[in-house]
């Protein structure tokens, strides 16, 4: 899958059922029938602070700032109202009685062209849409870091990004998720990190390739030292937390199940489930991709309210806490990298995706950077009378004839047959299909995607996309050079025997069983599906690697784990179990069968993870 144009988002509601230890979170319920309730699904999944809780203006932070401090650091991403943000610091802080002196970073980075030269991406100069992802630090875009020296009384404010650079006393983190910056950058309102204001807009290859890593990448090196966490939804009331708050909550979330904050996308082929069923984003043009839990994108909401509540990214709490997160052994093979992600493909009612590949493992790490490649899996939550999966090449393709027709196709706009060189396999609901690095894939449209694959999302290498344009009218990218320099042959028969799996029952108890539905050898997750046929709970054990859950039917679920947490999951909510957890049951909502899939990082995993 890959990132396409932002729509708008839908907030408001609570999620469900009471956690002890003083985490809240609260349940939006609806009837199936006299005396029963069941939870719905919920777009905005809430946290209370512990510790502390969420201030709303400048006004706070400005009267935490100490009175020998001589120098505030703001730091944050790009994309933020820098200049708005200054305005407000200094107002809170003159209302406090001191003097202030403001002190932007952007004019200590490097010129441009030396920018550039710093992140040039040596495999891909010429991609116009790919490349490298950036290895350096965001000091790799200065010409020189500043010594501010504030007068007796006097506090300096540095901010911008890289102001955490700068010696300093306090140190606050402003932040915007990630969905804003491509939206911006989408609509060409928004440069990339270092661009000067007077040029063209900026470019989304930039932002997704050297921007996020980099960002990415000083945020969690400083991410110990933060005194206060300033959410800039809206600027004119940033709402903010501070730093201890934030570490203790989320140590303690790391440590019971919770979910992380789901958004919704346009694409052109996207269809229209979300809105129907989950009340998703109802006057956007589509709900093509729903990002569930994607680590480089996800949140999580601490707060108390809509109006009082701060998003903080879900990699900061694996950082935090990746043993108690990941697990030990997940963690020794991935880092702090949350492995696997959980999103949807929409096409009810749209089109076909694009049939594309993703990159095998060595081509990933060479050519893009990553150190673990796009392994996928695609569960089919709900699908239409004859609608299909396009899945693995037929037995009788011609790869010469497949190659001329996809490049005369991109050169010059020449449809083909796709049917003739790709199986078109029955979409049937409820069967998951395994699509392992370099397999030629995509959904036909009438279905309902659940895709659950590894975490690197960027990288859809399109054999074919149907000559489709985008809503701009300008042809969508194509990739035939790449795609065909990953393809995996798996062909006709033997592809769909291996990639298309009979469960097998590998626990069960009265009422219930769970069922391993896919698992390959070259692939490091499995995905297995627990079936609730009655009201006695399912069993589980986090063991040494986290699990995450989907209800995939029925009203929904309770996780309840053995140290007390409770948290219950309605139909299509996503949920991570981190590893901490250890026992846990999974109980059926309402008295129909309720299944629930399961995704987690393999045992043999360590020898595999280059795979």
């Amino acid at each position: 899958m890959t990132l396409r144009n932002r729509g708008p988002h839908r907030d408001g509601g609570r999620s469900a059922a009471r956690v002890a230890n003083d985490i809240d979170i609260l349940p939006v319920l609806a009837s199936s029938g006299p005396g029963q309730l069941h939870p719905v699904y919920n777009p905005m999944p809430r946290y209370e602070p512990l510790g502390g809780s969420v201030s709303v203006g400048w006004a706070g932070p400005a009267a935490s700032i100490p009175g020998h401090a001589r120098v505030l650091a703001v730091d944050g991403p790009a994309i933020l109202d820098w200049d708005a943000a200054g305005r407000g610091i200094e107002a809170a802080v003159r209302a406090g009685g001191r003097d202030v002196q403001l002190m932007p970073m952007r004019p200590f980075m490097a010129p441009w062209p030396a920018i550039l030269a710093r992140t040039e991406s040596p495999e891909l100069p010429d991609d116009p849409d790919f490349a490298t992802l950036a290895s350096g630090t965001l000091a790799d875009l200065f010409a020189r870091i500043p010594d501010p020296h504030a007068r007796n009384g006097e506090l300096t404010v540095v901010f911008g990004p890289g102001a955490a650079l700068v010696n300093h006393q306090v140190l606050w983190y402003a932040d915007l998720p990630k969905r804003f910056a491509e939206a911006a950058v989408t609509d060409g309102e928004a440069h990339n990190l270092g661009q000067p204001a007077d040029s063209h807009p900026g470019t989304t290859k930039r932002l997704f390739y050297i921007d996020w890593p980099l960002l990415d990448r000083h945020r969690l090196a400083i991410s110990a030292r933060i005194d206060c966490w300033i959410d800039m939804h809206d600027p004119a009331r940033p709402a903010s937390i501070e730093g201890h708050v934030l570490r203790r909550t989320a140590a303690e979330l790391a440590r019971r199940p919770f979910r992380t904050r789901p958004t919704f996308n346009a694409a052109s082929w996207g269809g229209h489930w979300a809105q129907r069923v989950l009340g998703m984003n109802p006057t956007a043009r589509n709900t093509a991709l729903g990002y569930e839990l994607i680590a480089p994108e996800s949140g999580v909401l601490f707060g108390h309210d809509d109006e009082r509540q701060v998003e903080i990214p879900f990699e900061l709490i694996v950082a935090q806490c990746p043993g108690d997160v990941l697990g030990d052994g997940v963690r020794e093979v991935f880092g702090s990298s949350f492995p696997v992600r959980f999103d949807y493909l929409d096409t009810l009612d749209g089109g076909n995706l694009s049939i594309h590949c993703h990159p095998q493992a060595d081509y990933m790490q060479r050519v893009f950077g990553w150190p673990y490649t796009q392994h996928e899996s695609y569960y089919i939550m709900v699908g239409r009378p004859n609608k299909s999966i396009f899945l693995g090449l037929r037995d009788d393709t011609n790869l010469e004839t497949f190659e001329r027709l996809a490049h005369d196709a991109e050169v010059d706009g020449q449809p083909f047959e796709i049917k003739r060189y790709v199986q078109q396999l029955p979409g049937t609901p409820h069967q998951l299909f395994m699509i392992p690095a370099g397999t030629p894939h995509g959904s036909g449209e009438g279905n309902v995607v659940l895709e659950i694959s590894a975490t690197p999302y960027l990288y859809s290498l399109r054999f074919y996309d149907w000559l489709r344009r985008d809503e701009d009218g300008s042809s969508r990218p194509v990739h035939v050079n790449h795609a065909f320099a990953n393809l995996n042959r798996r062909s006709g028969r033997t592809a769909t025997s291996e990639l298309v799996q009979t469960p097998r029952t590998v626990a069960s108890g009265p009422d219930w069983c769970e069922e391993v539905i896919g698992s390959l050898p070259e692939v490091f997750f499995e995905v297995r599906r627990i079936v609730l046929d009655g009201d006695r709970p399912a069993e589980g054990k986090t063991g040494d690697r986290f699990h995450v859950l989907n209800v995939v039917e029925g009203a929904g679920a309770i996780i309840e784990t053995e140290s007390g947490n409770s948290h219950a999951i309605a139909y299509a909510e996503t949920i991570l179990l981190p590893a901490a957890i250890g026992r846990y049951t999974v109980r059926r909502l309402g008295s129909a069968r309720v299944r629930v899939v399961k995704a987690l990082v393999k045992s043999t995993v360590a020898p595999m993870v280059s795979q």
